[in-house]
């Protein structure tokens, strides 16, 4: 059994990742059920969508994830992954874009919200542990792309890239084509051979 939990704000494409991953077990042959816990997505609320795939040909009961039993956790925006750490396994892997959205809520307070503050916390914290964290230049890569709607995309490839769960980027380009409307299917599949050329290139 395979947990993923994605993480981020409305309007970045996490229920649209989670559909792409869904769909690329499935492609497999393995059983697969999805869940989503939405906070007021519309008005920039966090979105949370549970992944949970049967790798081993075992049936999925359940689609919610409990704390610590995510295999692995990708996080639109370095906040939303410092919110749904606890549900990171001891062993598992964290990858967050580097990238902050700032809330209303920082432009009230009197300390500034920096994302680099947070993934610097974040790579502290699991540096101690087990677990991997992998930190993603978003900006960078979906700059190169010429595109933020490609960051889900971009997130998902930096994932399976990490090498933690049985998909890889050919899995992730035929789901791409299936879950993904026709005009974008290019502008995607441009954005995972930027991270793998990123990944072939560090």
């Amino acid at each position: 059994m395979r947990n993923v939990l994605l993480a981020g704000v409305g309007g970045q494409g996490t229920v649209l990742a989670a559909k792409v991953l869904a769909q690329a077990a499935q492609n497999k042959g393995w059983k697969v059920r999805t869940a989503e816990t939405i906070g007021m997505a519309q008005r920039g609320g966090n979105v949370v969508s549970h992944v949970r795939m049967g790798d081993r040909g075992e049936d999925v009961f359940a689609p919610l994830l409990a704390e610590r039993s995510a295999d692995l956790v990708i996080a639109f925006e370095p906040a939303e992954a410092a919110r749904v750490l606890p549900f990171l396994a001891p062993e598992g892997v964290l990858v967050t874009a580097t990238t902050a959205l700032q809330p209303v809520t920082a432009a009230l307070a009197a300390k500034p919200y920096r994302a680099s503050d947070i993934v610097q916390r974040l790579e502290s914290q699991l540096a101690e542990t087990a677990a991997t964290f992998v930190a993603v230049d978003d900006a960078a890569l979906t700059g190169r792309v010429g595109s933020r709607k490609v960051l889900n995309t971009v997130l998902l490839a930096s994932a399976l890239a990490a090498g933690h769960i049985e998909l890889d980027l050919d899995d992730l380009r035929s789901a791409i084509e299936v879950c993904v409307k026709p005009r974008f299917v290019a502008l995607n599949l441009t954005a995972i051979d930027e991270v793998d050329a990123s990944r072939k290139g560090a």
